[in-house]
């Protein structure tokens, strides 16, 4: 399994940027994988926010946060990032990086796609 390793998290005001980052090792790397961000808010279902389908490079984002978050990687540094900008107090909730190796982009959009999680980091915006 890939070992994720994240960053990044903060209280900011609402209007504000964050980076996330998620320092990933253990990869396989004639794999594709489904690689991405999850967030978590006390009290409510956890949320895929942003993923990255490996080898094809292809983005999906949630309608929450489509158009203020880009979710981007550098393959050099093993590290996937979370640029978050805009951001809104619904945004407050624990971020986790995920990770699985997948054959089909169609995994990414399930939960089974990611068989590896972070420990989480805390982003907090107030009004």
């Amino acid at each position: 399994r890939v070992q994720l390793v994240e960053s990044g998290g903060d209280s900011v005001q609402a209007g504000g940027s964050l980076r996330l980052s998620c320092a990933a090792s253990g990869y396989t790397y004639s794999r594709n994988y489904c690689i991405g961000w999850f967030r978590q808010a006390p009290g409510k279902e956890r949320e895929r926010v942003a993923f990255i389908y490996t080898g094809p490079g292809i983005t999906y984002y949630s309608d929450s946060v489509n158009g203020r978050f880009t979710i981007s990687q550098d393959n050099a540094k093993n590290t996937l990032y979370l640029q978050m900008n805009g951001l809104k107090p619904e945004d407050t909730a624990m971020y986790y990086c995920a990770a699985g190796a997948s054959s089909s982009r169609s995994y990414c959009y399930s939960d089974a796609g990611f068989d590896s999680w972070g420990q989480g980091t805390q982003v907090t915006v107030s009004s």
